[in-house]
């Protein structure tokens, strides 16, 4: 056990190094290059009467640490949501998250006039909780409570339900489905300093949740009935796993809308070190998964000078041939 701890010791180490090296990268490019002096600088002395301090610190602080975020949220749920469905192509969408998210902003935009990106993470964080919830609620009726199938099928008609409520509202208003659209996308654009204070709490509350959950969602990897005979309560486990996906994918649409494939290419690409050991898989995916998006917002900014290329778009385009690997294998097995 520790000849294999040691290593995934180093890999996790080494990937923490990257994403410091992905953050930096991140606060440096864009339209005004900086040098890693500069953003240093700006970092540990800064200058108000520095523009290219005030563009780190206003501008592209804010923004990275939002990137980094919604990737360890993202990251972290789609783990988890595929450990606790044992669906290796689950994304934390299936519980209706970012359906019930976008119909909260669609709400917000439309009938609260919110016009800002602050206003947008409670919107979406409420819609995000609710739809979860309602999915939850649905799937554990009956005697075998909320199994992997019931969870599904209740987030796929709740996503459904949602997706179409949030379509006739926004073909009705065509001020808010402008609005919606750039929301819609998935982009870190315009974050600022108080949309990442307000949104700390949740993912710190979901990441704790989601590290309990890890060897619970060892044992339910072996089946319900040996999960039971040891000792765990499958309710409960499978309870904690939906409000850890509920907060984190909730958190991470809420910041940057809903960012596709993050949640499902990352955690396979992490089991290839890890195994299917959650206690590892996890930690990886965390960091696996902002540097993915911190990496893809840069190359964003950078193939479409001077405009950008939104992160969303970005992570599509490199997550669906993934995906379609991913289904085309002939040999896809649950962990």
């Amino acid at each position: 056990m520790r000849t294999r701890s040691l290593p995934l010791t180093a890999g996790l180490l080494v990937l923490a190094a990257a994403v410091a090296a992905a953050v930096l990268l991140s606060i440096a490019v864009g339209t005004r290059g900086l040098s890693p002096g500069t953003v240093l600088d700006a970092l540990f002395h800064f200058d108000a009467t520095d523009p290219d301090h005030l563009v780190v610190r206003e501008l592209r602080l804010p923004r990275t640490l939002a990137g980094v975020l919604a990737g360890v949220a993202l990251g972290l749920s789609g783990a988890v949501i595929q450990g606790a469905t044992r669906n290796p192509l689950a994304d934390p969408g299936l519980l209706g998250v970012n359906a019930g998210a976008a119909l909260f902003v669609v709400l917000g935009i439309g009938a609260f006039g919110i016009t800002s990106v602050g206003g947008y993470v409670w919107f979406g964080f409420l819609g995000a909780a609710a739809a979860g919830g309602v999915v939850y609620g649905v799937s554990a009726l009956g005697r075998a409570g909320a199994t992997p199938v019931k969870l599904a099928l209740a987030g796929a008609a709740v996503t459904a339900a949602l997706a179409s409520v949030t379509s006739a509202l926004l073909l009705t208003d065509q001020t808010t489905f402008d609005q919606y659209r750039f929301w819609q996308v998935g982009s870190l654009t315009g974050r600022d300093a108080a949309t990442v204070t307000q949104a700390v709490p949740f993912v710190v509350a979901g990441v704790l949740l989601a590290l309990v959950a890890a060897r619970q969602l060892n044992a339910l990897a072996l089946g319900e009935d040996v999960a039971r005979s040891l000792g765990q309560n499958v309710p409960v486990a499978r309870l904690v796993c939906a409000l850890a996906v509920v907060v984190l994918c909730g958190s991470a649409t809420a910041i940057a809308g809903p960012i596709a494939f993050v949640g499902l290419t990352v955690p396979h690409a992490a089991r290839l070190v890890t195994g299917p050991d959650h206690r590892w898989l996890l930690p990886y995916s965390a960091l696996l998964a902002p540097l993915l998006l911190l990496v893809s917002d840069v190359v964003g900014r950078v193939v479409a000078r001077p405009a950008e290329v939104q992160v969303g778009i970005v992570t599509a385009l490199v997550g669906a041939p993934v995906f379609v690997f991913l289904v085309r294998r002939r040999k896809v097995v649950a962990v």
